[in-house]
């Protein structure tokens, strides 16, 4: 039985949704309060026994780098000052035992390109993939599923939601074989952005995986698609073909935080539950929803 010790983050995307302020800083470090939106994603794999961190970065993504490097002149800083639960959050953003290991993506080539970018490091090896754009809340969390069931079954999983009807053509949706077990389901492949009338489930990829280490010998060959680039969908539904790969649902939530609005949900969720402020946070939107009915009820 193989085990999962490697995780891929592909994170050399530019961000455009969010420019200006993603001109000089990367999407990924943008903060849900006080934790960039990456780091969820870091501490979901070392949660599911991820110990290699494998980040997949472009030209203008050296500051990932810089957040999850050590930073002595910082602690000095702090500990000088005896803010030591501060600097123990620094100290702890990377656990001891766990890897972060860089690769360049030179070209934007899509995410098959930068998951194959990955494999010199992967090697023969079967590992993870975290989207860190897809914010998880919910337990168990998806990666710490998916890895569950790879060592048990030695399959590729992928992570899927139900999503709803009039929102499918916004998904990758799965078509579903047949169903193992309570919640987990073989596939066929997966159809980008189906009308919603011709979706073939209500179930859509979200952005975590595991992969087997074949799934590099499908991603050399992919021929690219749209925009030169090449798809990770078609390499799966290669894989799906052949009856290798299954999908877990997910019960929690996924916050999208490539868009505005989602980046937006995920920091008020968190705020309301932030064991400091949440209390007075919710205070705060309920006087404002108060003030804004009472405006509108003027007009």
């Amino acid at each position: 039985m193989q085990i999962i010790r490697k995780a891929v983050f592909p994170v050399a995307g530019l961000g455009t949704r969010f420019l200006p302020a993603t001109k000089a800083m990367p999407k990924e470090l943008l903060p849900i309060i006080d934790k960039p939106v990456i780091q969820f994603a870091v501490e979901e794999a070392v949660d599911a026994g991820i110990t290699d961190l494998v980040f997949v970065t472009g030209r203008t993504k050296r500051a990932i780098e810089d957040h999850f490097d050590g930073n002595p002149e910082l602690e000095s800083v702090l500990a000088s000052r005896g803010k030591d639960v501060l600097l123990e959050e620094i100290r702890s953003i990377i656990p001891s035992g766990v890897n972060c290991i860089f690769v360049r993506q030179a070209e934007a080539l899509g995410l098959g390109h930068a998951i194959l970018c990955a494999e010199p490091v992967v090697g023969h090896e079967p590992f993870a993939v975290l989207l860190p754009d897809d914010l998880m809340a919910g337990s168990p969390l998806p990666t710490k599923a998916l890895v569950q069931h790879f060592e048990e079954t030695g399959k590729s999983s992928i992570s899927v939601t139900p999503v709803e009807h009039n929102m499918l053509d916004q998904y990758g949706v799965i078509s579903p074989i047949s169903n193992l077990h309570t919640g987990t389901v073989q596939i066929s492949g997966i159809v980008e952005k189906p009308e919603p009338d011709k979706a073939p489930s209500n179930l859509a990829a979200i952005g975590r995986y595991v992969f087997h280490s074949e799934i590099f010998d499908k991603l050399r060959v992919q021929t690219a698609g749209v925009g030169g680039e090449i798809q990770l969908t078609d390499s799966i539904n290669a894989l799906a073909k052949a009856g290798k790969v299954d999908a877990l649902e997910f019960s929690g939530h996924r916050y999208d935080c490539g868009s505005k609005f989602g980046f937006l949900e995920a920091i008020v969720d968190h705020a309301l539950e932030h064991p400091e402020f949440g209390q007075d946070f919710a205070s705060l939107l309920q006087a404002r929803a108060n003030l804004l009915s009472k405006t509108r009820n003027i007009a």
